[in-house]
């Protein structure tokens, strides 16, 4: 299968810039799969489409302010984009600067005598590198949230690029499907039967890297690290023992979910890195339900998204959302495909 299959063009203004307010006010795109039918709602009105007997499983990790900003020896600007944790004071990183090669010292604004060394060089952007000190428990001082770079609008509050329900930080990237709950939407659909269930996948931002690879079978997905603990699993296997539907918010539930889920179905405690890489073709076991946002053309979650409901299908899906004025991307609306 061609990576160009799931190209699309998408003009700049459909990209939102801003989160709505509230949050549960975005539309909603509802794509019901045996039927073809497309209902068009906001997002407070899921309910309508969740039975008491469903589960939803939300993505409990939250955004580390990991955008740090550094200097050379020479004085020169350096921002890092921390991706994960090697050991205690090492992390893969992305540096934006000239010159940061094996043995330079980035010293760290924010923090008198904070500095990391350049320890491996990796491919293209990517360093290896150690700080002088644990740099977890210093980012809500010396840190930044990471936005996506097409979001050109400073974020007024950074929890807004948080879900009400973040817990875990470790992320460095949002789980956009989870932006758009409120608690009182959640108390509301909780009040109605629905059950809700958490994972936690720490997001990289090759999440959201286009595939660049001319055949999509040749593309080599990035791990994440996650959890599924063993509460969450026997809700799911209660769930789908009695008929109810497993919905996965997000793509990146769905990752963690399918990566601990057998061949029947049934899911059990996890604990570790995915790589999981869904695509056209793939063969579900555990999710019976998809919310998700519209994301980048030639992205994975795309083709996630393109292996639940059908290449074709969900190409039309983004040409209907685009006609009907639809948000795109992490501020975007969302679209539910049951």
């Amino acid at each position: 299968m061609k990576t160009s299959d799931f190209d699309y063009h998408l003009p700049d203004d459909f990209i939102a810039q801003t989160p709505l307010e509230p949050r549960d006010s975005s539309r909603l795109l509802v794509l019901n799969r045996a039927t073809g039918e497309i209902t068009h709602q906001r997002f407070w009105e899921i309910g309508r489409f969740l039975r008491p007997s469903d589960l939803l499983v939300i993505n409990d990790t939250r955004v580390l302010p990991a955008r740090l900003r550094a200097r050379k020896p020479t004085g020169g600007a350096v921002e890092i984009l921390m991706l994960c944790r090697v050991r205690r004071l090492t992390w893969e990183v992305i540096v934006g600067g000239k010159g940061i090669v094996l043995g330079t010292k980035l010293d760290i604004e924010g923090r008198a005598g904070l500095f990391a060394i350049v320890m491996e060089e990796l491919d293209g952007p990517r360093r290896v590198i150690q700080f002088s000190e644990p740099i977890t428990p210093l980012l809500d001082a010396v840190g930044e949230i990471p936005l996506p770079p097409y979001i050109r609008k400073p974020l007024a509050d950074p929890e807004r690029y948080q879900t009400v329900y973040a817990k875990y930080p470790g992320s460095a990237a949002a789980p956009t499907a989870g932006l758009h709950f409120t608690p009182r939407l959640i108390a509301s659909l909780k009040s109605h039967g629905v059950q809700f269930a958490n994972v936690t996948l720490h997001v990289g931002l090759d999440t959201f890297a286009p595939v660049s690879e001319e055949d999509v079978a040749d593309h080599k997905i990035h791990t994440e690290y996650c959890e599924l603990p063993r509460g969450t699993a026997q809700e799911i296997n209660d769930t789908r023992a009695r008929g109810g539907r497993v919905i996965a918010v997000g793509t990146t539930s769905t990752r963690v979910l399918e990566t601990a889920a057998s061949d029947d179905g049934r899911v059990g405690p996890w604990r570790g890195d995915t790589a999981l890489f869904i695509r056209p073709g793939y063969r579900w076991k555990a999710v019976g339900a998809l919310l998700t946002n519209f994301h980048l053309p030639r992205s994975t979650p795309l083709l996630l998204a393109a292996a639940f409901c059908g290449r074709a299908v969900l190409m039309d899906l983004y040409r209907e959302a685009a006609r009907e004025g639809y948000r795109f991307y992490s501020y975007g609306d969302a679209m539910l495909i049951l």
